[in-house]
This record gives structure tokens, sequence and C-alpha cells, in this order.
């Protein structure tokens, strides 16, 4: 904490503020404060959970409070919005707290272009896209509300560990991507010419992505859906979402990396955080397709309720879990490849007041999959059922690691909270165990409902399998009371447990082996679904290494190198 002028400024913020007054500084009338900040950035811990402010500086307000618009010309390629349009410099667009912040929910379509010579739209704040609207409070929800497109190739960067993009209930957003252009959602340090300080990007630099629909979760009752009045509230920064929609259509994210974003626990303490990208009641109506998710600080994607779909998903070096389940999710997944690992901190790390030095190797991922089936229960909730996803061709890559936010061991699945779903075509990694990791966890109330969780046609490599208890407890089905999980796993011969010694990666140390004489159970091709969304297989795991011309092998292999590199 740095004190100027009798304020006591965070060097977060100093960073921040710093940042925006050197892209601005030929553009807009500085303040007195601001130039002060100015002379004053410097160094200093990051604290490793930063809370929702959002400081961004509205640097288009002069001293007599008239607004000062950038003057529209065909040689501004920045976005516009009514009379407001970000400021171009040359290569980069920078937005204002008038054009984007926490307090401006923008009510209007939106659209972010590729800009020439890897230019970036950078923000200081949050991006709010539509009204969050609480219907007790005698407001309405725009059911048609606004949309923002983000097309090929485009670069949106965030200069605050409090900055958000949000996008409301009847709001969609449309970022689609290509695979020689993909979107990029992700920190402004990464970007040499906007990092003041110097440190490059690291978790939590952003709060990542929250899209909230209209579909089903566990978190209202069937009253308040009944009655127009589910209002179930956001973690990380107060929004709402719900309603009785599973089909809820909140736009397509395809072809995108986000990057360095999420947050450790907020006011509400553990829990209340901020994922790469959280979907909550989001329907089937939207797609979500050809994601890269790194360095997040929280889970890669979270779900609350709602039957949004997957395809198509990497998620590497992430704090807490690659895929979170929760709230009544009752969606489909396909091709999800999760591998935890380690990162070199760019910046001190502070975690429960003890500081981890820059240049640090750290480890990062809790479970590839966190699942949890319900908030609430009961016969006010019968029209919200446990979560009940079917989810096929998964790879999780685990380590023996701890990871650097809260401790937790890497392992590939935790089950809670009555959680049901089908699994097909999985397979878990776990190659060291000295340090006591093991792959699946259930906790005492995941067994509730282990009767209708089941794998199908997977393979578990892992020298340790099974934490705690080695047979299901009293909360389990009857049926499955004391009976080994190793049993229930097997299935009857439909999967197999081969160890943490056996060989089931290709050398690239992503794709499954195909080859290998270690995997010796039948993929199942999927058509027994009947369902048009899952692409028929034949191999067990996210990817195969005899798919080396497919775009999606091309994504994963892409991704799996940036993240080595990072």
């Amino acid at each position: 904490m740095i004190p100027i002028n009798g304020i006591t400024w965070s060097t977060t913020i100093l960073r921040s503020r710093d940042k925006m007054q050197i892209k601005f500084k030929n553009i807009f009338q500085v303040s007195i404060v601001a130039g002060a900040l100015a002379l004053a950035g410097c160094g200093g811990d990051i604290n490793i959970t930063p809370t929702v402010n959002d400081k961004s500086v509205d640097n288009s307000t002069n001293n007599s409070g008239n607004t000062t618009t950038i003057p529209t010309t065909d040689s501004n390629p920045c976005a516009t919005r009514g009379d407001l349009q970000g400021a171009y410099d040359g290569q980069d667009c920078l937005y204002s707290a008038a054009f984007a912040s926490k307090n401006v929910e923008i009510t209007e379509d939106l659209t972010f272009a590729e800009l020439a010579s890897d230019g970036v739209h950078v923000f200081n704040g949050a991006l709010l896209i539509g009204k969050n609207c609480d219907t007790t409070t005698a407001c309405t929800v725009v059911a048609n509300g606004p949309t923002l497109t983000v097309e090929a190739g485009a670069n949106l960067a965030f200069d605050s560990g409090e900055a958000i993009i949000r996008v409301a209930r009847g709001a969609k957003i449309n970022a689609i991507g290509t695979l020689e252009k993909p979107i990029n959602f992700t920190s402004a340090n990464a970007y040499s010419r906007l990092d003041v300080v110097g440190d490059g990007a690291q978790f939590a630099d952003w709060g990542g992505i929250i899209i909230n629909g209209f579909g089903i979760t566990n978190q209202c009752t069937d009253a308040q859906r009944d009655a127009a009045t589910c209002n179930a509230p956001t973690e990380g920064v107060l929004s709402h979402f719900g309603g009785n929609d599973n089909t809820d259509n909140s736009g397509t994210i395809q072809y995108a990396k986000i990057w360095y974003a999420g947050s450790g626990p907020k006011t509400g303490g553990a829990g209340d955080d901020l994922n790469s990208l959280t979907l909550n009641g989001v329907g089937s109506g939207s797609s979500f397709d050809y994601i890269h998710i790194h360095q997040g600080f929280d889970d890669g994607i979270e779900f609350f309720g709602g039957a949004s779909t997957l395809k198509h998903i990497v998620v590497t070096d992430t704090q807490d879990d690659g895929i979170d389940i929760d709230g009544g999710w009752q969606g489909k997944a396909q091709y999800i490849l999760v591998k935890h690992g380690t990162v070199n901190t760019k910046k001190d790390v502070v975690v429960d007041g003890n500081t981890i030095p820059a240049g640090t190797a750290v480890f990062m991922g809790n479970n590839g999959f966190e699942t949890d089936g319900e908030k609430n229960s009961g016969a006010d909730y019968s029209q919200a059922p446990a979560s009940n996803p079917t989810i096929a061709n998964v790879t999780v890559i685990t380590t023996d690691g701890a990871s650097v936010r809260d401790g937790d061991p890497s392992q590939a699945f935790k089950f809670d909270d009555a959680i049901q779903g089908a699994y097909y075509n999985v397979l878990m990694v776990k190659a060291d165990g000295t340090n006591g990791t093991d792959c699946v966890q259930f906790k005492s109330d995941g067994e509730k409902n282990a009767d209708k969780l089941s794998f199908t046609s997977s393979a578990m490599a892992c020298i340790n399998e099974f934490k705690g208890d080695s047979v299901f407890g009293d909360k389990a089905p009857a049926a499955l009371q004391t009976t080994a999980k190793a049993d229930w796993f097997d299935n009857g011969g439909a999967n197999e447990r081969i160890g943490g010694n056996a060989s089931v990666l290709a050398a690239n140390g992503f794709a499954t082996d195909t080859a290998s004489t270690d995997i010796t159970v039948t993929a199942n091709d999927l058509t027994s679904l009947n369902d048009s969304f899952f692409e028929t297989v034949n191999y067990i795991g996210a990817v195969s290494a005899q798919d080396t011309g497919s775009n999606w092998y091309k994504w994963a292999e892409a991704a799996i190198a940036a993240a080595e590199q990072d």
C-alpha cells in the first residue's frame, strides 16, 4: 500500500491507473490525483484474493464535468455506442469508464472488430451487456436484450483484477472466431506495450466472463419459477439468473481463448469466486465450442443449472476445477481435455499471509471435474432435479501436487450433493501419487445417487484410485452399501483400472495412444445415445493420436503447447 495526498492506494490499483494514463495521455486531460498516481507507480506484493471493486477511471470527463467525446472518423476502428467511441492510439483501442464500467449497463448492440497489427481492445473496468434485474424489485427482464458481438481475430484485454464481462438475462454474446483467427479474452499484461510494470500476465489478472440465462436451477423454488420471481444470485459479483426455460439462448462462444481470469473468495467467503467462464442458468440454445481456458484462478467453466452444451474444450493450469457442475445442470458435453500442471509466478503472491516470491513454480489444478447435484432439494424444488449431465470423450491428466491457493490435491473427479450423470470414453491419468493424491473422490452426499452415476468404456490409469473409504457408506443406495468403489467403476467389465504405470498417452503428452496395449476396453461409438449432439467415435479419451488432421486435434495441440511455454 502506498500513501498519496493522504490517501492510501494499493499497488494493484496504481498499476492499473498507470497503464490507462500512459495510453490516454495524448487524448484526455489528466486530473491532479491521476498525475500523482503516475508518479507513484511501483511494484509490490499481489494479494491472491482481490476484492470486487471496479477501479476504472473516467478519463473522458474534464474539470468542468462535461464529457469529451472522441470524434468518430473513418480512421478510428474502435467500437462505438451512441456518441461514444473508444480512443485509438494507432494500434489499440482504449475504452474509458464512460464507455464501459461497473456503473454502465450497455443496452444496445455492441461489436468489437479485429484490429490491425494485433491491436487490442483495452478495458480498465467491467463490460456489462444488458440490464441486470431482480424481478422482486419491480423491474422487468428485457427478453430480447442487446448482443455483444466479438469478431474473429479480435483481442479484448482487461487491465484490472476486478474487471468482468457480464451478459445479463435476455442479452447475448456472439463471439465466433476461427481456427486461424481465434478470439482472445485476456489480461492487458499479456501485451508488453500495455504491461507498464513489466511483470507479465498471471492468474487473477481480470475477472472472467459471466453469462446469465433463463434456465432452470435448484437455487429457486418451484413457486418462484411459476411466479417469474426466480432470481438466483451469482457468485463473485452480484447479478441474477434463472427461470423456467432450459432451451434459453444466451449466445455462442466459439474458437476463443480465456486466459488469466478468475479470482479467489470474495466477500461471501469460500465458494464466492469468479471463474474464467460462468454459465448461470444458460440453456441448450446456447453454444460453447472450441474454447481454451488457461491459468484461471478458480474454475475453468462452472455451471449453475441450465442445460447448455460444451464441445472441444481445453482447460490448462487452472487453480481450481477444470469443469464444475452445480445447481441442477442437465447439459451435454463431448471432447473435454483437462491438464493440471505448474506455472512460474510472475509476481509475488500472498496466500493466507504468506508470500510466495515471483518466479516460484506452483501447482495449478484441483479436480478435473467437480460435480455437485443440487443446491436445494425436496418437494419445493421438484421442477429442478439434481445435475444429470451426459458427457463423452474426456481426458483428465492430474499431478501429485497441491494447488497454490487452497492446498487441495489434484484429482480427476469429485462427486458431491446427490450428483447423477453418465460418462463415456473417459481416460483418467495419474502417474505419480507419492504425496497421497488420488483420482476419484466421493463426498458422503456424493454417494446418494451412485446408482444413477456411471462410467462406460472408460479407463482409470491411476497409481492411486479412490480417496478415503474403499466402499460405499450408508448414504449410498441400499444396493450399493458396502460395495467396493472399484467394483462400481468396473461396471461389470464396461471399464478398466490399469494403474499409473500404464502407457496410455502418445508422445505429445495429451492425445490417447490408440495403439496402446494397456487399454483393452472398447470405445463406445455413442450411437446408442440417439442424440445428434454426440459425434460417432472409435477411441477413449478426449483426443486421438490418429486424428492429427482435424481442427480439434490442432486446437488441443496448440493449447497444450501454449500452456507449456507460459
